[in-house]
């Protein structure tokens, strides 16, 4: 029984942080944080509303930071240098959205995006069934703070023109290349 007790204190104590490590990209230095069993955070090291965001996912969690590394960060790098590398279109780690429930609506909807493929953030309001709302759509976007695992960077301008990126239009558009050209390799001669 004592055993048993020390268990569920363990997970409990577990589950009241998250756990933050970092990943040197191709494109740019990550912030990885998981939250018990989940992803919580894949985002920009370098993008300036990072702070606050993490900082507002721990108030939506009740979580605390702290730096080192879990299962999940662990596994989450594995999965994004196998992206990275090209050998890897789909994330299978599970995630964790926390935000507003039409945040939570458009992030869910960025994860069907197909990879390979962009979308403009009026197609997306138009899928959502919200024609309308594209500035509400656009902002949930922006404040996705899964990058590259809930794939924002597929999200274009209506003229097909790169916008605006958490990580910079240098990482948007090494990350738009990257699945291109991995596409371009599987068509036949």
């Amino acid at each position: 029984m004592f055993v048993l007790l020390l268990h569920k204190l363990r997970i409990f104590a577990h589950m009241s942080c998250i756990i933050l490590s970092s990943y040197c990209s191709p494109a740019g230095e990550m912030i990885v944080g998981s939250y018990g069993d989940s992803l919580c955070i894949c985002d920009w090291a370098g993008c300036s509303r990072a702070r606050a965001d993490i900082d507002r996912i721990c108030r939506s969690l009740g979580a605390e930071l702290r730096r080192g590394s879990s299962e999940v960060t662990e596994r989450a790098v594995d999965e994004l240098s196998e992206y990275f590398a090209g050998v890897r279109r789909d994330f299978t780690i599970p995630v964790l959205f926390a935000g507003t429930d039409f945040q939570r609506v458009v992030w869910h909807k960025l994860s069907q995006i197909p990879y390979g493929a962009t979308v403009s953030y009026g197609e997306l309001a138009r899928r959502m069934g919200y024609p309308k709302s594209i500035r509400a759509v656009a902002a949930a976007v922006a404040a996705n703070p899964m990058s590259v695992v809930v794939p924002c960077h597929r999200v274009v301008g209506s003229d097909g023109r790169l916008t605006g990126y958490r990580g910079g239009m240098e990482a948007k558009n090494l990350l738009l290349s990257l699945e291109a050209a991995a596409c371009d390799r599987e068509l036949p001669l």
